[in-house]
């Protein structure tokens, strides 16, 4: 016979507290604390390539991006996790005393890997669709050319179009930004083993 360990749940506050005395990064589900994996140096050019990208292009408009970091808190489930590269319009909107966690992102990039590819596609997905503010979202897969890219629409819907060709042209629709896979792609070698 099998015995069945409980699960500990921890409150917002304590997973808060934890984050602050560790050297690792972790994700709050609605009371579970989930260790995240390290990147890969494919996933950290993917998302630096498109964070310098959009911070090229953005320079001198009220944007701001964030890259790996900092916390995004989705009150409605009860969520904190660390997207790969997040654009707010305007000012952030902090949770908390101090500007670690934002609530207000308009446009999500995640870059895919084996174990979370899965995750970021479904429920993590789910939970962003809560925010207000969220209009994008974008998926880049590191194994090979291709790409995801959710849309909200004016009547609430999420449109997807999918990219795999490198000379393909990514046309954001929450702001006027083009990149090409080439360029996210950048230095990328497929030939890495893949977390």
């Amino acid at each position: 016979m099998q015995v069945q360990i409980p699960k500990r749940y921890h409150t917002p506050e304590e997973y808060l507290a934890l984050e602050e005395t560790t050297n690792y990064k972790s994700e709050y589900r609605d009371g579970e604390i989930i260790p995240m994996t390290g990147g890969t140096t494919n996933h950290n050019k993917i998302a630096l390539n498109f964070a310098s990208n959009l911070k090229f292009g953005l320079r001198g408009q009220n944007y701001d991006i964030y890259i790996g970091d900092v916390k995004l808190w989705i009150p409605r489930y009860r969520q904190y996790t660390y997207p790969d590269v997040m654009l707010i319009q305007g000012e952030p909107l902090y949770t908390g005393t101090g500007t670690t966690t934002v609530m207000n992102p308009l446009l999500i990039v995640e870059v895919l890997s084996k174990s979370t590819k899965n995750y970021d596609q479904g429920d993590k997905f789910l939970y962003y669709r809560s925010i207000a503010d969220f209009k994008e979202y974008i998926l880049i897969d590191q194994a090979r050319y291709y790409l995801m890219q959710y849309t909200k629409t004016p009547d609430e819907k999420w449109l997807l179009t999918e990219y795999e060709s490198p000379e393909a042209i990514l046309e954001l629709s929450s702001i006027q930004f083009q990149i090409s896979l080439n360029d996210i792609y950048e230095k990328v070698n497929f030939a890495e083993t893949e977390e």
